[in-house]
């Protein structure tokens, strides 16, 4: 059934705990401690969304040691975020009151239409 991989799929992005640690890993990757320390999650609730991560390979852990180190599936996820920003800077702005790339006017507050 293809309902399944789907919602797991964007289940997983609708979480604003696991977007902030996919955006924080976007940038580099970090230790569990680091990652806690940034987006001062306690080490609980980030181990339990890192799982969630690994799961669909959102996220990669690499053993350095006694740590783990988490980075961000660079094939898949960092492009589709990339995407995704693009998308939202070009289309979704109206969400915002701000000019958008794609009707060049101006939104009026109210509903989606140029002034």
């Amino acid at each position: 059934m293809l309902k399944k991989p789907y919602k797991l799929f964007f289940g997983t992005l609708a979480n604003n705990q696991r977007l902030e640690i996919i955006n924080l890993l976007r940038k580099r990757p970090r230790n569990v401690t680091q990652i806690c320390k940034e987006l001062k999650f306690n080490q609980t609730t980030l181990s339990h969304n890192l799982a969630i991560l690994k799961k669909c390979s959102f996220v990669f852990a690499k053993k350095n040691g006694k740590e783990r180190v988490y980075s961000l599936n660079a094939k898949t996820i960092k492009p589709l975020m990339e995407l995704i920003d693009n998308h939202a800077e070009e289309f979704c702005k109206y969400l915002c009151g701000c000019k958008t790339k794609n009707n060049g006017g101006k939104y009026n507050g109210k509903k989606r239409t140029l002034l």
